[in-house]
């Protein structure tokens, strides 16, 4: 993926999630709760972009 598009991609969700938090009346822990679900669906695709989450594939929790 080229850093223009990485670029666009983010500014996009940047935009729509102004766009959803300014123009769509919710209750503000909705928005809170909205807000924390996208910057943690970003950064786990930001990850996966760079290539830094093959290397936890290995990791496991429990059994």
């Amino acid at each position: 993926m080229d850093l223009i598009q990485l670029v666009v991609v983010l500014i996009v969700v940047g935009v729509l999630l102004w766009l959803v938090n300014n123009y769509i009346p919710m209750d503000r822990k909705i928005k809170n709760i909205l807000n924390i679900v996208v910057v943690v669906a970003v950064v786990l695709w930001l990850l996966n972009v760079f290539g830094l989450t093959t290397s936890l594939r290995g990791i496991h929790v429990g059994n």
